[in-house]
């Protein structure tokens, strides 16, 4: 009994291949997506990882400098002398011309065991590395410093962009004599030891935490990517909802047979859900091959991102790593058991007779719409709690689910409304049949319409969501690179003075890396000038901000400082052990990974009388005259001097090149919407004609019909489209207002690009357009004598 059921449901698939195509390729799709989501996130997070482990970062205490970057390399002797054990590290970036690599510098006499490429029992390697230090590097980073002339070697576990030596060779490389960056606290200390503030006061003590502060800083970019991708999948996952429930509305009468000759129940549903899951194991194992090739083409660019907006640097190349090409079976399976839960359902509660009848699968399907709005309801009422009580980035992430599922599952009711308001207001009696007739097909074409809602809705979103980073963005490059030239020199005393009588304004760029509010943080120096207070624009602030910097009594800090810090103006904030400012001004700084905060330049130089301004920008009325004066009479190199629309350029590109993933995943999942509208007509088309043959046989011609066709589906996608744009505004609202101030710190103001969304509508209306075109000219060739025989079937 058991091989008949098989035999007698394979052959369904076998005089349907187009159907189990449908099944397959949606589901591999969907898959694709998610798995290709879920490679980039796993090569990221083994790049924090492998920083983690090869630095320390996360599994030790550290003692850091509690402003600046650096501490006296005395502070270090005066720890080990009090039985402090901690050992140096010494970091940095060195500049070639092939690119930037992160320097470390690592005692491997006092090193915790497992921290950087030797420590611990490797004896070999420790005299190998004080006999002759070499610079073991990542294989990028090694490429990049093959031109000095240095030992280098490669070595795979070192973390992406990254060299490491011993400390007196990194000192020495990154100009550093005499400089600790940070000290590693060991796990065992002795007993009685003095506090630190006795011992160095000017160190602060940071608790081990597991994680690394850019695995924890970028939790919110990798969540964002989760999310599309599961938006993604659940896309193609109504693709999969689609096949499976044409599938069991044409093996009715199968069904029916089967339980009359004997076959029990139980055993059925078991023999279903068992082919089922074998073609879920199919379509996921090409969805997980798919899902590598898309994350092959992303990691660049997903690379650049995290590098642009948070500093770390990532692995450009995927591996076959099992958690996430487990997770993409894991999901196909899920997935294809969620898509057909309700098809098996029905047929559980069935009586045997009626599985066969149309009418008792209508009246079925109709209770599960009623239901289905429902939940469309609550899921709403839940998303508006949310977006009033809600706080964190997990509660707008919930906001955003109950959104779209929401809106998905209350598509059909609004299209069969609006549909029947229209239908009363017509009087001719092919168009009221017209109406009537595209409203009844709802049920079929439903998921993939919502499919393509969703699709709409998020490319509006995440559209919106860019597009008004870009205006921003623009307009914040116009202020804050308010100078004519920027200029990088070595001697800035020389430059001042030769650039004096030839500008109107020098402004030094100084800065040294630092923790404010417990947060990492830049502090600058800024010389207050006619520039700046005229070209900078504050979110908030004091009457005179600039003159309140400028006097030495307040400090103005950027928005990310001022959000993870707690602080705004009025708020104090201690820049230094002893030196503490009201905040006279918060500033938007978008782009920017950490928090800053800038002081008067003769404060600066107080609290920081070894750092020197090496960068400067010059302010002129003729920059093309001032440049050719600073390569030619002063003798600086061209690519010392940078021109501001020059900068500006780059700054752009890097802006572009930052938001190509979320392009590539928006036209992916509208492709994949796009699909599932395709093959749900051309496998809704061989059931049409029971609705078709009789308005045949009154008179309209096969052609007519087509075309009929063919509007009714570029109808419903207009429809469909018109209720996208709220959607996706709301989206995009939920991702300016919430997510973005959550992952990235900052708070964008919302632009509306109208145009943008008639043209994503004039695709959408072209994508059904050209989804409907296959079956209206099946139709068209339909022989009359298939459509003659409708009248000797049953239905």
């Amino acid at each position: 009994m058991t091989r008949a059921g098989l035999q007698a449901l394979w052959s369904h698939w076998r005089r349907n291949p187009l159907q189990l195509f449908t099944l397959v390729a949606g589901l591999a799709m969907a898959t694709a997506l998610w798995s290709g989501v879920q490679a980039i996130n796993a090569e990221a997070r083994a790049s924090y990882d492998a920083a983690a482990d090869t630095l320390g970062q996360g599994r030790y205490e550290q003692l850091l400098p509690a402003a600046g970057e650096t501490v006296e390399q005395s502070v270090y002797i005066a720890l080990r002398r009090a039985g402090w054990q901690v050992s140096p590290v010494v970091e940095g970036r060195l500049r070639d011309e092939g690119g930037t690599v992160r320097i470390v510098g690592l005692d491997p006499l006092t090193a915790p065991e497992g921290m950087g490429p030797v420590g611990g029992e490797a004896e070999d390697d420790l005299a190998g590395f004080l006999d002759d230090p070499p610079l073991i590097a990542a294989p990028d980073a090694a490429r990049i410093l093959r031109d000095r002339q240095e030992p280098v070697t490669e070595e795979s576990g070192i973390a992406p962009g990254t060299a490491l030596t011993d400390i007196g060779k990194a000192q020495r490389l990154l100009g550093l004599d005499g400089r600790i960056s940070r000290f590693v606290v060991g796990d065992t200390q002795p007993l009685g030891l003095p506090p630190l503030d006795e011992v160095a006061p000017g160190l602060v003590r940071q608790p081990a935490q597991g994680t690394s502060d850019v695995g924890r800083l970028t939790d919110s970019f990798h969540l964002n990517l989760t999310a599309f991708g599961l938006l993604s999948f659940a896309v193609g996952l109504f693709i999969v909802h689609g096949a499976i429930g044409l599938a069991f509305e044409q093996r009715r009468g199968m069904v029916r047979t089967l339980r009359s000759l004997g076959m029990p129940l139980n055993r059925l549903i078991a023999l279903i859900a068992a082919e089922l899951l074998a073609l879920a194991l199919i379509a996921g194992t090409i969805g997980v091959a798919l899902g590598y090739v898309i994350a092959a083409a992303l990691l660049p660019n997903v690379a650049a991102t995290i590098e642009g907006l948070y500093g770390a640097q990532v692995s450009g190349g995927v591996q076959l790593r099992p958690d996430w090409w487990l997770s993409g079976l894991a999901i196909a399976v899920g997935g294809a058991a969620l898509a057909s839960a309700d098809a098996l359902w029905r047929i559980a509660r069935m009586p045997i007779l009626s599985a066969g009848g149309g009418r008792a699968w209508a009246l079925s399907g109709a209770r599960a719409r009623r239901w289905q709005a429902a939940v469309a309801v609550l899921l709403l009422t839940v998303a508006g709690a949310l977006a009033v009580a809600g706080d964190g980035l997990v509660a707008a992430f919930a906001m955003l689910g109950c959104l779209l599922i929401g809106a998905a599952l209350a598509l059909p009711p609004v299209l069969s409304w609006l549909l029947t308001r229209v239908e009363r207001r017509t009087r001719a009696a092919l168009w009221q049949w017209f109406w009537a007739d595209t409203r009844q097909q709802l049920s079929g074409l439903s998921l993939a319409l919502m499919a393509l809602l969703l699709a709409m809705a998020a490319n509006i979103g995440v559209s919106t969501m860019v597009s008004s980073f870009r205006v921003t963005f623009t307009e914040f490059l116009d202020q804050r690179l308010a100078a004519d030239l920027y200029v990088a020199a070595e001697d800035g005393a020389a430059l001042q003075a030769f650039a004096a009588p030839l500008t109107t304004e020098i402004m030094p760029i100084q800065s040294v890396e630092t923790r404010l509010a417990g947060q990492p943080a830049e502090l600058y120096g800024a010389r207050v000038g006619a520039t700046y207070r005229e070209n900078w624009r504050f979110l908030d602030a004091t009457g005179a901000p600039w003159q309140a910097v400028a006097d030495g009594t307040a400090v103005i800090v950027n928005e990310q400082l001022a959000r993870r810090g707690g602080l705004w103006v009025g708020d104090t904030l201690t820049i230094a052990p002893d030196v503490a400012l009201p905040v006279a001004g918060v500033f938007g700084d978008y782009g920017n990974p950490i928090g800053q905060a800038i002081i008067a330049e003769s404060l600066f130089r107080d609290l920081h009388p070894d750092v020197t301004p090496t960068r400067f920008g010059l302010v002129t009325a003729d920059p093309t005259g001032l440049r050719r004066a600073l390569t030619e009479d002063l003798g600086l190199p061209d690519s010392a001097v940078t021109d501001q629309a020059a900068l500006k350029a780059f700054s752009l590109q890097v802006f572009e090149r930052t938001f190509t993933v979320s392009a590539a995943l928006n036209v992916l999942t509208l492709t994949v919407a796009g699909f599932a509208i395709f093959m749900s007509l051309l496998t809704l088309a061989t059931m049409r004609l029971p609705q078709l043959a009789p308005v045949w046989a009154l008179g309209l011609r096969r052609a007519d019909l087509a075309w009929l066709e063919l509007l009714r589906a570029v109808v419903l996608a207009a429809l469909t489209a018109i209720l996208a744009v709220p959607l996706g505004l709301t989206l995009a609202w939920v991702l300016l207002a919430f997510v973005n101030v959550e992952a990235f710190g900052w708070r964008l103001p919302m632009f509306l690009f109208p145009l943008d969304y008639l043209t994503l509508a004039g695709v959408a209306l072209v994508a059904a357009a050209l989804a409907a075109a296959w079956p209206a000219r099946r139709l068209a060739r339909t022989p009359p004598a298939s459509l003659l025989k409708v009248f000797a079937h049953e239905r």
